[in-house]
């Protein structure tokens, strides 16, 4: 199973340092992938902005959008931002998109949350036409530039019920997913109904499947941090709802961590996300020292 991190975005402090700090990190530590998701009412640095500086500050981890709330958003801009990307990563973009969850982002894009599973859906076929060189509307020149990856990069899918996984399936490479608490039947079950979907849907092909969770490493009171930023990330559900996540939030130790890592590779997962809950760079050099040393679950005597 590979593992990735995400940028620390969401979390307060973050600075052009962090930006430098984190992507030289992970590129040089043992991640598969760099990430950075998107939120519009937050704190936040932009989605795509902070994605192209990974992608010029890094070499060798791929560049995972994660993910677009593509119903918000105008097509052709989201198409040319992320082929944009995929020429300045030579080629190392995954795009996750997904209907998103929250009401405020829509109204701050002027947009709605009408229709927005068949919006996803149209939005999807619009973005693989204009990556193959088609355009925006009749008369228009194509929406360029070429994506290194021929077709475009693949298309995750932040998809979790049934009815939406598939849809997904009739069009994603894959799915991804997130679970706050890491729970091991939660990950299993998620992983066996992407595959079903796949199934049902008569793929050939199996789904490449993305789960994740918040985590925090390596600084003074890791659990007081990962809850403080559970609850300030979880907090535009509800403060109860922000306040119960929050106090269950279980990964802020390396054994746990070590856990939910064994127990999402046992459920067939193929990348792991971590998502750090605060920019101390103290946390991404425990983690470096962590998944350098894990040994996987299931990895006997000889094999090590």
């Amino acid at each position: 199973m590979q593992i990735g991190v995400a940028l620390p975005t969401m979390a307060r402090g973050y600075t052009r340092a962090t930006t430098l700090e984190w992507c030289r990190g992970i590129d040089a530590g043992p991640f598969s992938s760099i990430s950075c998701g998107e939120r519009i009412t937050f704190q936040n640095q932009e989605m795509n902005i902070t994605n192209a500086a990974a992608a010029a500050l890094t070499e060798r981890v791929d560049v995972f959008v994660n993910l677009v709330v593509l119903p918000m958003h105008p097509i052709p801009l989201i198409a040319k931002q992320i082929a944009t990307l995929d020429v300045l990563s030579g080629g190392r973009v995954t795009l996750g998109v997904g209907i998103g969850g929250r009401e405020h982002d829509y109204r701050a894009m002027g947009s709605t949350m009408d229709r927005r599973h068949q919006r996803l859906d149209d939005g999807v076929a619009e973005l693989r036409s204009l990556w193959a060189g088609g355009a925006a509307f009749e008369g228009a020149d194509p929406t360029g530039p070429a994506c290194v990856q021929d077709g475009g990069p693949p298309i995750l899918a932040g998809a979790m019920g049934p009815k939406a996984l598939a849809r997904a399936a009739k069009w994603a490479d894959g799915v991804s997913g997130f679970s706050i608490d890491a729970d091991a039947v939660g990950m299993a079950t998620a992983a066996i109904a992407a595959r079903q979907a796949w199934d049902d849907a008569g793929r050939t092909d199996a789904p490449k499947i993305v789960t994740g969770c918040f985590y925090a490493l390596g600084v003074e009171d890791p659990q007081a941090t990962l809850r403080g930023f559970t609850y300030d990330y979880l907090e535009i559900f509800g403060r109860e709802f922000a306040r119960l996540m929050a106090d269950d939030a279980p990964v802020w130790h390396g054994d746990r961590l070590l856990q939910a890592l064994d127990e999402a590779e046992a459920a067939g997962v193929d990348e792991f996300i971590l998502v750090p809950g605060t920019v101390d760079p103290r946390c991404l050099d425990a983690t470096v020292d962590l998944i350098t040393n894990r040994v996987p679950a299931g990895v006997d005597d000889a094999a090590k």
